[in-house]
Order: C-alpha cells, then sequence, then structure tokens
C-alpha cells in the first residue's frame, strides 16, 4: 500500500472512530456521518477544511510536524498512535528506507538465548519473522522453526485454534504489532499484507482498524501435555542496536500450574541447544546450532 494511502486511510478511519461527544461537541438530530465531520476535526486542529480533505485524500505529501501536532490532539492518539502517525507521514515524504541485508541475530544475542534454559524465549523481527528460539521456547512451541513467520502460522490455525477467543487476542495484537514497528513500503510488509488480505478475512477486519500497539507484555495459551492449555505470561523488548529485533521471554508466578509446566518442558534440557541465525557475511547464509 501506498505510503500517502496509509496517511489518508488512517486519518479517515480515526475520524470515523470519534464521536462528537469525546471532543466536547454536541450531536444533533440530523448528524448523517459516521464519527466526526472533516470540517469538525479541521477546526479542532485549526487548520482550514480544504487542507485536511487533501490530506485525508492523499493529495498533500509533507505536513509540517506543527500540523501532525495538531492532528494528534484533534484526533485524541495515545502517544502509540501518534509515533506511528508521524512515521508514516515522514515515510510518505521521502524513498521507503529497506535495510541492504535480511536480518540477522548476532552471536551475542544468541548466547542470551542459549543462558536461559529454565525460561522459553525467542528473537523475531519487525515483520514477526523467526529469527531464534533457544530449546525450552522450541519444547513449548514443538514444529516451530528459525523461518517461521509467527503472524503467518497464528493465522494458519484460525479455525483450529483451542481457543477461539485467545486465539482472537493473539492476532489481533500480532496485526497490531506489525504495524506500528513495520516501515511503510517495506517488501516484506507488502508480502505480508497482500498474502493475509486474500487468505483471511479475519486478518482484512483486524488491519482494516489501523491499531497500533508496540510488542509488549502478554497472556499467550498453550497446550501442554500433559497439562492441557497453559496460560503463560510474556514479556517483549526491543534489543537496543539491531535494527528492529525483538526478543520474548515467557515465565509463570512461582507456585502456579504455568511454572510447573515450565519446569516440566525444561527438565533435563541441554543447555547448549539454541536455533538462530548466524551473523551475514558474503558467502554465509544459513541457519546454524549453537553447540
Amino acid at each position: 500500500m501506498a505510503e500517502r494511502s496509509l496517511l489518508a486511510d488512517f486519518l479517515r478511519v480515526r475520524r470515523e472512530s470519534l464521536q462528537p461527544e469525546q471532543v466536547g461537541l454536541v450531536r444533533d438530530g440530523n448528524r448523517r456521518v459516521r464519527g466526526l465531520r472533516r470540517e469538525e476535526i479541521a477546526r479542532l486542529a485549526d487548520i482550514s477544511a480544504d487542507y485536511y480533505l487533501r490530506l485525508e485524500q492523499g493529495r498533500n505529501h509533507q505536513p509540517s510536524e506543527q500540523v501532525l501536532a495538531a492532528l494528534s490532539r484533534a484526533l485524541r492518539l495515545d502517544e502509540d498512535e501518534r509515533a506511528y502517525f508521524h512515521r508514516v507521514a515522514r515515510a510518505q515524504s521521502g524513498p521507503a528506507v529497506v535495510e541492504a541485508l535480511p536480518p540477522r541475530v548476532t552471536e551475542a544475542s544468541a548466547r542470551v538465548l542459549e543462558q536461559w534454559v529454565h525460561t522459553p524465549a525467542y528473537i523475531t523481527d519487525r515483520h514477526h519473522d523467526l529469527l531464534a528460539l533457544n530449546a525450552p521456547a522450541a519444547l513449548m512451541t514443538p514444529g516451530l522453526k528459525v523461518g517461521t513467520n509467527l503472524m503467518l502460522d497464528v493465522f494458519a490455525h484460525e479455525h483450529s485454534a483451542a481457543s477461539p477467543e485467545d486465539w482472537a487476542a493473539t492476532a489481533q495484537r500480532m496485526v497490531s504489532a506489525l504495524r506500528f514497528h513495520a516501515a511503510p513500503g517495506h517488501p516484506r510488509l507488502t508480502e505480508l499484507v497482500g498474502r493475509l488480505s486474500v487468505e483471511s478475512r479475519a486478518f482484512r477486519r483486524m488491519w482494516a482498524t489501523h491499531d497500533v500497539r508496540p510488542l509488549s507484555s502478554s497472556i499467550s495459551v498453550v497446550p501442554v501435555e500433559p497439562f492441557g492449555l497453559v496460560e503463560f505470561r510474556s514479556q517483549t523488548l526491543e534489543i537496543v542496536g539491531e535494527g528492529g529485533q525483538f526478543i520474548t521471554t515467557y515465565f509463570a508466578d512461582p507456585g502456579s500450574r504455568s511454572a510447573s509446566a515450565i519446569r516440566h518442558l525444561v527438565a533435563g534440557v541441554p543447555s547448549r541447544d539454541t536455533q538462530f541465525v548466524v551473523p551475514r557475511s558474503d558467502s554465509d547464509d544459513r541457519t546454524a546450532s549453537a553447540s
């Protein structure tokens, strides 16, 4: 999707989601529009209605920082939404920035995973491509391998999930994070959105909301034999200096059923058993296992 369309669509969706009462306006009985009118947003942002119309139609490519800040306030955007809004606006004023090489996990990051022998953990990039996982994580999710796209994997199990409610929450979280973290115009983003838009009605609905949220803490429900469905807590942190890589760890409260499940999973796990993508060189592009 073109960056100017991203900005225009974001403005439209957010305008339509706001109700007059949320911004101190009185709802009149003749209102037929969804959400606020364009001229109401323009007035709240102290810009001309014609200028706002051009923005929402994708006909203005370089809104100033002052205009972006004013629109952020008018649309009642939170901190995450403001960050995304500014990034999309900057992206449409210049060429898309694409990494020169595919993301690769450094050996230092892989060794961190390796040391966490009692903690399931993995590393992904900004598109949910799995770059590394340690032995406990591999045992917790059998069949998951480096190179898997976690979001594609989630949507592939849309109709076979043990808990539809948990599936929907996980899927929405991943869609929102993809929109927040991925660079507008990146080929991998275009590929994923194009594929899932064809394959999944649920994805199309979630993507159309323009919800944006960074990866952070969450709750995941995972089947673990012989425990059945087990609820794990997870925390995702960005690896500073690694160009959009994230490390996710799963943990449980002491004495909980989830903690017992983790102990069961990691019993006897060899410490040096981590799948990771080795640092790339001119002649090296392979998946390795630490040993």
